[in-house]
């Protein structure tokens, strides 16, 4: 295990605050967007872990690779990403000729911080034969020195896809690398980075959850740790997790992810119950850096077609390899 320099993500609380908007302010700027958004031909990309009235007048609402796919294939003008930076970052490596904009430029990620593109490449030298797997989460300058990418969807496929002969050096995050590793029996070397979300969950907490609603399946994303992931009736990314709730006959679900994608579960879902899964701090978990995008932000960066992600050609040309080489293997049946 490769243990990641000690870099705390700015302004990391441990929940953060949010100001909700009268209902009929929320009803006219989601007006104006939608106006925007035709005026622009812009596309609006929403993760899930976006607040509710953003996935609502989003084009598009999904997990990293599916907003990747969408953004690769995209005829609009403008790209609005609603998300994290890499996230906004994805989108321009795969349309460098587009205008590509998130709400707001401050939104960033814990795991992205924790693996440098300088403390990478200083690894690397160390093996000339690591072949190196980047989690979605990071910045262009780690996918350009990366083989391929991937995300919590496909991780394993993309694992179960590298040359046998290589050693694989698996960043940023340890808790994903350590399922995927279980998942494959592929030996890695992981860099000790992790979403500071996903760890707050623990063993403890998913007890007492499931000693309260013992006929609840516990449906976990592979970021959260070991000992949550054995909890778990279910270790999968978020879109998945639609899936697996839409198909289980349960009707109480417990939730171990970013609250967000509650709003989507229940509105795909509306039969069913879900649970968020409680950590031993709070309800619940949210994701500042996703909760930074307002719909106000929204607004104003459609007006202002500001906040945009550029980025140097270098690294344009040489991240977007990596990330073509992910959606390639994904593409495969």
């Amino acid at each position: 295990m490769f243990n990641a320099p000690e870099i705390q993500p700015a302004g990391i609380d441990r929940m953060p605050l949010r100001r909700v908007l009268p209902r009929e302010q929320l009803d006219s700027l989601s007006k104006d967007i939608l106006a925007l958004k035709r005026k622009l031909n812009a596309v609006i990309l929403a993760h899930n872990y976006q607040v509710p009235e953003i996935q609502d007048v989003a084009d598009v609402v999904g997990d990293s690779l599916g907003l990747a796919q969408h953004a690769a294939k995209t005829n609009a003008d403008v790209i609005v990403f609603c998300g994290v930076h890499f996230m906004a970052e994805t989108a321009k490596i795969l349309n460098p000729g587009k205008i590509v904009i998130l709400p707001d430029k401050d939104a960033g990620c814990s795991l992205e911080e924790s693996c440098p593109g300088s403390k990478l490449k200083a690894l690397q030298d160390t093996n000339p034969n690591f072949w190196t797997i980047a989690y979605i989460n990071c910045s262009a300058e780690v996918k350009a020195l990366s083989d391929c990418i991937c995300t919590s969807g496909n991780a394993v496929k993309i694992v179960n896809a590298a040359p046998k002969d290589r050693d694989i050096l698996f960043v940023p995050d340890e808790n994903l690398g350590g399922w995927v590793m279980e998942q494959t029996g592929r030996p890695m070397t992981l860099w000790k980075g992790d979403c500071y979300v996903h760890v707050e969950w623990t063993h403890q907490a998913i007890t007492r959850i499931r000693q309260l609603h013992p006929d609840a399946p516990v449906v976990a994303h592979p970021e959260c740790p070991k000992a949550v992931r054995m909890l778990a009736d279910e270790v999968c990314s978020t879109e998945k997790m639609v899936t697996w709730c839409k198909r289980t006959p349960s009707k109480d679900i417990i939730i171990a992810t970013e609250a967000g994608m509650l709003h989507r579960l229940k509105k795909e879902c509306p039969d069913k119950n879900f649970i968020p899964a409680p950590t031993d701090c709070c309800a619940c978990n949210e994701c500042r850096f996703m909760k930074m995008n307002t719909l106000e932000k929204l607004h104003d960066c459609m007006v202002n077609l500001a906040p945009r992600i550029e980025l140097p050609r270098e690294i344009l040309e040489r991240a977007r390899l990596p990330i073509e080489r992910m959606l390639e293997i994904s593409a495969r049946g």
